[in-house]
């Protein structure tokens, strides 16, 4: 029987590399663990990965920093929108004066029953930190974040939609939504049966214009679902499919997991992603040494030289 286990990665498109890392890791405290490069098309664009102490699925954000390359998207409507990350219970403080050190505007407010912290990346991307008691994912301490305020990973995302039932009819039927909650106009599921990380949030919107779903700084690309393993993976694109879904991708190895893309009534790309055996954070670099080195696919090797030298670069 086809199942998801709960969300595995969320991937962005940012701005600047250095910008980014800097954001990620001396703002937010989130461990580097992946240099890399985007697999698609034939520009070296990089692909840069944080996590909270483990790597966990479903702590992982993943970005492309397209400024480099003169490639901006626009937020909008029927568009993945707000990245939400899960912090511990009562430190909404304590990331609202850390991000005002590092010139970051951010303000605490109550949404959908939780509390948190609002602000947004260098680069335009709404960002939360969510409030969230017990849970187990472990966070990163060695980048100046005490473990009572560490970021454990991600609580979900917020995404833009002008038909909301759509998409609940999508998760309802096809996407192991468990729970469905509305809340300060927000309609809330819970596809899988993780405990955390888990959420989407529904944000009903007839104003705004159409968002771009191209690679574009300033915009989120696809959020990223376990689906455990290869063969439970091939039963949830079957199911999807059969279902009439067929702007679906075919299998796509990216060295570390494989994946699937579908659009979703939403406009949302989602990723199905199962880290397989060959595959984790930790098949070409030991995990004490995650981040250290500049990883590429094996059909990349030969022009390292060249697209070394065409990437900006980055300090970790």
């Amino acid at each position: 029987m086809a199942f998801i286990h709960g969300s595995h990665h969320i991937t962005l498109c940012v701005g600047t590399a250095q910008e980014d890392v800097d954001f990620h890791t001396k703002t937010l405290g989130m461990r580097f663990i992946k240099r890399t490069v985007l697999f698609d098309g034939a520009t070296a664009i990089y692909h840069l990965y944080y996590s909270n102490a483990t790597g966990d699925p479903s702590s992982v954000v993943t970005t492309f920093p397209f400024a480099q390359a003169g490639l901006y998207g626009t937020q909008g409507t029927n568009q993945a929108r707000e990245v939400l990350l899960s912090v511990p219970a009562g430190s909404g403080e304590y990331w609202q004066k850390r991000l005002a050190e590092h010139g970051i505007d951010a303000v605490r407010a109550d949404v959908a029953g939780t509390h948190r912290v609002v602000f947004r990346h260098p680069c335009g991307l709404e960002y939360s930190l969510v409030e969230v008691t017990g849970d187990p994912r472990e966070g990163y301490t060695k980048n100046g974040v005490p473990a009572e305020y560490a970021v454990h990973g991600i609580y979900g995302v917020g995404i833009h939609v002008t038909t909301p039932d759509r998409t609940v009819e999508f998760a309802d039927t096809l996407f192991f939504n468990q729970a469905v909650g509305e809340e300060d106009g927000r309609i809330t599921l819970r596809p899988g049966e993780a405990q955390y990380g888990n959420t989407i949030e529904l944000i009903p919107d007839t104003t705004s214009d159409q968002g771009t779903w191209h690679f574009g700084a300033g915009t989120i690309h696809h959020t990223a679902w376990n689906a455990g393993a290869l063969e439970n993976q091939t039963e949830v694109k079957f199911d999807i499919e059969g279902a009439g879904y067929t702007d679906i991708s075919e299998l796509k190895d990216r060295k570390y997991f494989k994946s699937v893309y579908v659009r979703t009534p939403s406009g949302a790309l989602f990723e199905i992603a199962v880290t397989h055996a060959e595959g984790g954070w930790d098949c070409d670099e030991s995990p004490e040494e995650l981040g250290s080195r500049f990883q590429l696919p094996p059909q990349f090797e030969d022009r390292r030289d060249e697209i070394l030298d065409s990437l900006e670069p980055i300090e970790v």
